[in-house]
């Protein structure tokens, strides 16, 4: 006879839903004998980058691994849970385009965010978000610009690269907070028990395994242990440090905007040179020059439900807070990138502004250098971690869901070999 499962899953972004999900769809849950407990810190599921995040989906994300498993797994849960409906599912196009946008291009645009001329010499340069690594930028092929790709000014574009063999869709989106709260509800459906303001504190292990985890549960102020459990799975983003430590896991801040604007459905990679003396509005009217020199990079991604996202460069300002729902959102970042958006793009920058927001991407750093994410058992038996997916996190969540319930389930990933991202390897 199975023995009893007390299973916990610490997160309630898009890897821990995912893995609840997964944990009671496999074929060996069995509710009669099986626990599967969520704990989310945030008063809400997908308060962090899982909620924040564009929703893109692509053959070309990284790491290779995991990638394709998990494409193919998005394909299959909007065919069986109606997510075009429910989370926005749909193919669309993806390019990358250069611009030049010149003074007499600014003078003529009556867009928010309109600029004015006082020089940025001594601003800094764009950084870009890791969405492409080399080998997906050798998947782009030099094309011609989409007619209707209409929310752009043609007039301004100097080169356009189509992902993937032109006409040939690599991608895929959801819209990400839609998604991720769906597959918790579905979890919760197939048996999962979800608690939010569920802040994890401690999780007790021996040598032989895991035995406890403690919890502040913030609507009471109460420390509260779930005993006995079996298994725990760390699935908690960036705040993945906050109870693993060793798993060096860091929080790196991105700003996106959300437009209120129903445009064609393409994500778009962008390259834009300004006037060195263009200054945003916003910067202006606070005496300040542009904060960028050089070349800015905006990413857009035309999503479902009549929204168009945009995200900007990432920022160490403000350290990681305490949970998802303390994270401070620098309104002037996002400002800038409504302005460099609306120098090429009429349609957005007219278009009402429906969020601006921040969020932690979780990062896996090792010497210094960004690192795959990490998947699997840890060196205490009973203990595992999923967390480090940086900007791929939605892309690669049913992939990583599906995998940590063949790791609870039958000892080992049986889907993918995900042997390089073994927490193991770098002693977690």
């Amino acid at each position: 006879m199975d023995a009893k499962r007390n299973i916990v899953v610490v997160g309630g972004g898009i890897i821990g839903s995912t893995t609840a999900y997964y944990l009671t769809r496999h074929s060996k849950f069995n509710p009669a004998l099986h626990t599967i407990t969520l704990l989310e810190a945030a008063p809400t599921i997908a308060q962090g980058a899982s909620g924040k995040a564009g929703g893109l989906l692509a053959l070309w994300a990284y790491p290779e691994c995991l990638v394709p498993l998990s494409y193919r797994l998005h394909a299959e849960l909007a065919a069986e849970h109606n997510g075009p409906q429910r989370w926005g599912y749909r193919q669309l196009g993806c390019g990358s385009f250069d611009a030049v946008v010149t003074r007499d291009k600014i003078k003529s645009l009556q867009a928010n965010g309109n600029g004015s001329a006082n020089g940025s010499e001594n601003g800094k340069d764009w950084e870009k978000l890791p969405k492409q690594n080399g080998a997906a930028k050798e998947l782009l092929e030099e094309g011609i610009l989409p007619k209707d790709l209409d929310w752009v000014d043609h007039s301004i574009i100097n080169s356009w690269s189509e992902m993937g063999a032109p006409g040939k869709t690599e991608t895929s989106q959801v819209h990400p907070l839609h998604f991720t709260t769906a597959i918790a509800e579905l979890a919760q459906q197939g048996g999962a028990q979800i608690h939010t303001n569920a802040k994890v504190t401690k999780i007790n292990s021996t040598k032989n395994g895991v035995e406890s985890i403690e919890y502040l549960d913030r609507n009471t102020g109460e420390t509260k242990t779930i005993a006995s459990v079996t298994d725990i799975v760390v699935a908690a983003g960036p705040w993945t440090n906050k109870v693993l430590p060793r798993a060096r896991i860091e929080g790196l801040r991105a700003h996106s905007v959300v437009f209120d604007a129903n445009v064609s459905p393409y994500a778009v990679f962008t390259d834009i040179q300004l006037p060195p003396d263009f200054i945003p509005e916003h910067r202006a009217k606070m005496g300040q020059k542009r904060r960028h020199r050089g070349n800015v990079d905006p990413e857009i991604y035309a999503r479902p439900f009549n929204e168009a996202y945009a995200c900007g460069e990432p920022d160490t300002n403000v350290p990681l807070p305490e949970t998802a729902d303390q994270v401070e959102c620098d309104e002037a970042q996002c400002d800038d990138i409504v302005s460099y958006i609306s120098t090429f793009s009429p349609v957005l920058a007219a278009a009402p502004i429906k969020a601006k927001q921040a969020c932690y991407l979780p990062r896996h750093i090792r010497f210094g250098q960004e690192s795959g994410p990490l998947i699997g058992r840890t060196t205490v038996p009973g203990l595992f971690v999923a967390a480090g997916h940086t900007c791929w996190g939605i892309q690669n969540g049913p992939g990583t869901g599906k995998l940590m319930s063949e790791f609870v389930f039958d000892g080992g990933a049986k889907s993918a070999d995900v042997d390089k991202l073994d927490p193991r390897k770098f002693k977690v």
